[in-house]
């Protein structure tokens, strides 16, 4: 049988706006109106000053959001952009590229970007590297030393593509990074793996995870894990520990779906069982324990709740 055409959906004419002209414009400064004030203690932030340096390097790149002054031919207010504006005042500039906001609603589009990842952060600097941006750039412009990009650089060396994957858009300190490559390839997933689940991924956690690892899963088992605050006896014992804890993790992961729908299956069984006054007064006559345990099964609500009661 033949399937019919789909249908394509079509928008209405005059319901959906632009936000945005289409072009650019080129702007003085002095047309500019601020709304906000950026404090003195902005200007002495880490932001600030990566922003200064990244300007003075390569330009403004996202160009300052504004709408049209209703009250001034010549004005435009400033939505978002405050400190990229007074960075090119402290520069000397005079013009910018603006991007012209057909709602003057004074909100930042920042608020509902996320930060660029550690990952990510690595992965922009091997591009503009490959493209012929030279190292020492670079720094300048992200205002950190040149040590840290070729740190940056480096950052992947050493850690599988899988674990890499699990971590690619999360905020893991770099720090952390040194600790998973001593781990082998399936314990850097194992590790990554953790840390999403446990919403953590700091240095201390990482330390704490390899403390934990067992050797023959280390890329060099005879060099010492030497944790801070462990011994070899305690260290052995977190082996043991997490070994056992990734045993019931893995049992519990593979069986819960199951579990769920048997639970679903049997709350709706004994709710049709207790629906009826007849079962019900014979449990209570001669069964009054089966009742109370078909009751409570009945009442459950979450398996998590239940397993953790």
């Amino acid at each position: 049988m033949a399937k019919e055409p789909r249908q394509k959906t079509k928008i209405p004419k005059g319901e959906i706006k632009a936000g945005f002209d289409k072009q650019t414009i080129d702007l003085g400064i002095d047309q500019i109106v601020s709304i906000k004030m950026v404090t003195p203690a902005a200007r002495k932030s880490p932001k600030y000053r990566q922003i200064l340096a990244s300007i003075r390097e390569v330009g403004v790149i996202e160009p300052p959001v504004v709408s049209r002054d209703p009250h001034s031919r010549n004005k435009y207010i400033l939505l978002d952009g405050h400190m990229r504006v007074e960075v090119l005042k402290e520069l000397g500039e005079t013009e910018v590229t603006c991007l012209v906001s057909t709602d003057d609603e004074a909100f930042t589009c920042n608020k509902h970007i996320n930060r660029l990842s550690t990952v990510m952060e690595h992965k922009m600097i091997l591009c503009a590297i490959e493209r012929g941006v030279p190292e020492a750039k670079i720094a300048a412009a992200l205002n950190i030393d040149v040590r840290s990009i070729a740190t940056r650089r480096d950052l992947l060396n050493d850690i599988c593509p899988e674990a890499a994957e699990l971590l690619k858009d999360k905020m893991v300190p770099i720090a952390s990074f040194p600790i998973l490559k001593r781990m082998k390839p399936f314990r850097q997933i194992e590790a990554a793996t953790l840390m999403n689940d446990a919403g953590t991924y700091s240095k201390t956690y990482a330390r704490a995870l390899l403390a934990a690892t067992p050797k023959d899963q280390l890329v060099d088992p005879e060099k010492p894990k030497k944790i801070k605050g462990l011994d070899e006896e305690q260290m052995a014992r977190m082996e043991s520990e997490m070994e056992s804890l990734q045993r019931e993790y893995r049992l519990i992961e593979e069986n819960y779906g199951k579990d769920v729908l048997n639970l679903t299956l049997t709350k709706g069984y004994l709710g049709s069982l207790l629906g009826n006054a007849k079962i019900v007064r014979y449990l209570a006559q001669n069964h009054a324990d089966i009742l109370t345990q078909f009751q409570k099964i009945a009442d459950i609500t979450s398996l998590a709740k239940e397993t953790a009661a």
